[in-house]
């Protein structure tokens, strides 16, 4: 049988991401005794590594523009980015020693770029506030008596505690703790969930060439923009790949394109290859007479047009239009690519789905669960990169921490 320990006014944090670090934070800055467990052997491993290319911790766009970039759970998060949003979370990192900068594109980023130095300063601090943090501690569910019950290196352990937050993350990279395998014990519960699905991820094509796969595959489609439906294309880059595309122009459409693709089996988005330049333009670039010289020789010189985006119009226009100026113009400015599904969830850089906002209350408690508290990517929200993820996630937590604080207030 388990050892049970009581404590009895202690709270446990499950999970060792941001959002259950600054949870902790809030709960040990108020005077309550915090254990955190987290099954690895360490903490903070998925925002190291979303680090390693340069830690865009939130963005410094106005607020209106901000919120909107969580889009349908936008009332949601506004809650909390009004408790916590971009500018508090950036006087919190100053907090820590750690100053930040503004980049061109309006992302914030501490001022080495690095994930690894403010996370120390973190640890540093939680620790003197008296934060016990258990490494290599798995959390299994609960006991029927209601306790929580922990798998360790000594064996299983039944834990209980005043309340517990749960920040257990989504279900994407998985080999750094995020595995989603939470979703199956709050079930059991009857804690209602939305099925996790990729965020932020990449998309398949039903198949490229040989030519494509062989020659393109990881190539950058620099200065382009991707349009889905009737919405105003965006501008950006992304990279092609043996098996469709992926990058951050299109992981700013994931939600979309994957809901399309949910809804009619496919998705078909529309590249504009040479978006500083109007339809008209390319039609008169591609009339002018081209003797003897060939269609890719013609597109090169009177376009610029070579390389992939060469490429990906042979693959993709009708091969018909290539004798048609004004048609290959239009393939030019609005190529359409059909997309068949995303790539696996545990290669996504976050999930959608999760613990819906309906089965909270504004505590971020948990309805059927008095005193279980949920934060971070475990929630039913998602947003695009660029600082926004890691903003919820900081937020959310901040808010479970200070809903368990007026729990127990009120418990007293």
């Amino acid at each position: 049988m388990p050892q049970i320990q009581a404590q009895p006014h202690h709270v446990t944090i499950i999970g060792g991401g941001p959002a259950g670090l600054m949870a902790a934070e809030v709960l040990s800055q108020a005077g309550v005794h915090v254990d955190l467990y987290d099954g690895m052997p360490s903490v903070g491993r998925k925002f190291l590594l979303a680090g390693v290319g340069g830690m865009n911790i939130t963005h410094s766009e106005p607020y209106p523009a901000f919120l909107s970039r969580y889009a349908e759970r936008a009332p949601n998060i506004a809650p909390l980015l009004r408790q916590f949003g971009a500018e508090a979370l950036c006087e919190w990192i100053h907090s820590l020693g750690i100053e930040t900068f503004i980049g061109s594109s309006g992302r914030v980023f501490p001022s080495d770029m690095k994930a690894a130095p403010l996370l120390r300063a973190w640890l540093k601090r939680l620790r003197e506030q008296g934060v016990v943090i258990h490494t290599r501690h798995r959390w299994q569910g609960w006991n029927a008596d209601g306790s929580l019950l922990i798998h360790s290196p000594e064996g299983d352990k039944s834990l209980r505690a005043a309340a517990v937050v749960l920040a257990l993350g989504g279900g994407s990279w998985a080999r750094l703790g995020s595995d989603g395998a939470w979703l199956k014990r709050l079930e059991d519960q009857g804690v209602p969930y939305a099925p996790l699905q990729p965020s932020n991820c990449g998309f398949e094509v039903s198949a490229w060439s040989d030519l494509i796969v062989s020659k393109f595959a990881g190539a950058p489609l620099k200065n382009i923009a991707i349009g889905l439906a009737d919405d105003t294309p965006r501008l950006g880059e992304c990279v092609l790949t043996a098996t469709g595309i992926e990058g951050s122009l299109v992981y700013a459409l994931s939600a979309p394109i994957r809901e399309a693709i949910n809804r009619d089996g496919s998705a078909t988005v529309h590249l504009d290859l040479l978006p500083g330049k109007p339809l008209q333009k390319v039609q008169a670039a591609l009339a002018k007479p081209r003797g003897s010289r060939s269609m890719s020789k013609h597109l090169h010189s009177q376009l610029g047009l070579d390389g992939v985006k060469a490429a990906l119009l042979r693959e993709l226009a009708p091969a018909g239009h290539f004798s048609d100026p004004l048609q290959l113009a239009a393939d030019i400015k609005a190529l359409p690519l059909t997309l068949v599904k995303p790539r696996p969830l545990d290669e996504a850089i976050s999930t959608a789905g999760g613990v819906p906002f309906e089965a909270l209350d504004d505590r971020l408690m948990l309805k059927q669960m008095p005193g279980v508290f949920c934060a971070g990517e475990m929630l039913d929200w998602e947003a695009p990169t660029g600082g926004y993820l890691l903003t919820g996630c900081f937020a959310s937590g901040r808010a479970a921490g200070r809903g368990v604080l007026e729990w127990l207030k009120r418990r007293e």
